[in-house]
């Protein structure tokens, strides 16, 4: 009788040691994903309020206007003279509205492309 609590033991110190390192990463990935999506819809955000910051005349001397605005500078990467009418707000519209998008597709792309990596759909 004690040896089969002795083996009852020893098969449940196996089964607490073994670690599923597959579920890990699944979560990790999950986790960094998420972090990837968020990333691109602050960035999205940030040019959309360039953008809204542009159109309504904000005073381009306010500090948050520049904070912004240095940041969309930032995040336009090619995007900047890729349309160019000769209105100016249509033009920031454009370029701007277009890496916005640019941003939230390819953060979308890149979150999708980590699930699949770490195992988690």
């Amino acid at each position: 009788m004690g040896e089969h609590a002795e083996d009852k033991e020893t098969a449940d110190q196996e089964t607490k040691r073994k670690v599923d390192w597959r579920a890990g990463g699944g979560r990790a990935a999950g986790i960094l994903a998420s972090v990837v999506r968020w990333a691109g819809l602050i960035f999205a955000a940030i040019l959309v309020l360039h953008v809204v910051f542009v159109i309504g005349e904000a005073n381009p001397d306010n500090g948050i206007v520049s904070f912004v605005r240095g940041w969309a500078d930032g995040l336009l990467l090619g995007f900047k003279d890729l349309f160019m009418p000769a209105d100016f707000k249509l033009r920031v519209l454009i370029n701007y509205g277009v890496a916005a998008i640019f941003w939230m597709v390819v953060s979308a792309i890149l979150a999708k492309i980590i699930r699949r990596a770490g195992g988690s759909a």
